[in-house]
């Protein structure tokens, strides 16, 4: 189940999918499939996910469900769901990681920290590191990560974890997080699009441009539609003065729903509002 789960927490999605969990236990077969179930759907099969468990009871399985109609759009639906899950199976761990997943994806942070709040030893359940970060709160997501890493020394997720907090943190973590994306980016076993753009994201920190377009483009190769992928292909190009690319990549983006489109819009709307407060001047 390891090996499963730091494949799925790698971005190798097709190496999860293909994963042969025959010989697990009978406690072990259902986390390994809702593991193989969040690889179909993060590797693009949302539908073919959400076929698969249209048949299936229990809290699992229908916070998959909530999870895949998500994916795909149908945001009431799933939010429906959660709600409902959320009444009657809060201390489900499935239910925990993709019902707060789906809170914090529609604004809702304060009721996913409290859903994830309620885990018992689920390394997953640290996930509110992500959201304290999108709240500016880096004190509150050292915090989250420093209880993880007192009970797991040498786990993947916390790793990455330490990571991503380092990349808010700035200064001397930077080049610590580097290390860490690096090493999974380019190291045949674990290397995918997702730590491939992890690597670029750190490489642009540091200030190394061209090193962090070399790691961007290793991904789009990879994946060519691979949306993260594109969405940091539109930064690293818009600071890199690569005009024509940016409209490219920005086309590419339009109706995939992509965070980075909607924040875009956000503060587009925010300076038009400053800038309505002031006139212009003849000098």
């Amino acid at each position: 189940l390891l090996t499963l789960y730091n494949a799925f927490h790698q971005g190798q999605y097709a190496a999860a999918l293909d994963f042969d969990t025959s010989s697990l236990s009978k406690s072990n077969s259902t986390p390994a499939r809702i593991l193989k179930l969040r690889a179909q759907i993060a590797s693009g099969d949302a539908r073919g996910a959400l076929a698969s468990v249209k048949n299936e009871n229990g809290p699992d399985f229908t916070a998959v469900q909530a999870f895949a109609q998500y994916t795909l759009g149908d945001t009431s639906t799933a939010t429906e769901q959660v709600k409902s899950l959320v009444e009657t199976a809060s201390d489900n761990a499935t239910v925990q990681i993709l019902c707060g997943t789906i809170l914090q994806g529609t604004g809702r942070t304060e009721e996913a920290l409290s859903l994830l709040s309620k885990h018992q030893g689920n390394l997953e359940a640290y996930a509110p590191f992500f959201m304290h970060l999108s709240q500016n709160r880096t004190d509150l997501a050292l915090k989250e990560v420093s209880a993880a890493r007192k009970w797991a020394q040498d786990n993947l997720l916390v790793n990455i974890a330490e990571a991503w907090v380092g990349m808010r943190v700035g200064g001397e973590s930077y080049q610590s997080a580097f290390y860490v994306f690096e090493e999974l980016a380019q190291t045949p076993s674990t290397t995918a699009p997702k730590s491939l753009i992890s690597q670029s994201i750190a490489e642009l920190h540091l200030g190394r441009l061209p090193e962090a377009e070399a790691a961007l483009n290793q991904a789009l190769e990879k994946e060519p539609t691979d949306i993260d992928a594109v969405a940091n292909a539109v930064v690293l190009g818009t600071i890199m003065g690569k005009r024509a690319e940016v409209e490219e990549r920005m086309a590419e983006l339009k109706g995939r729903g992509h965070p980075l489109l909607k924040d875009l819009e956000e503060k587009g709307k925010a300076f038009d509002v400053a800038a309505a407060k002031y006139s212009a001047r003849a000098a």
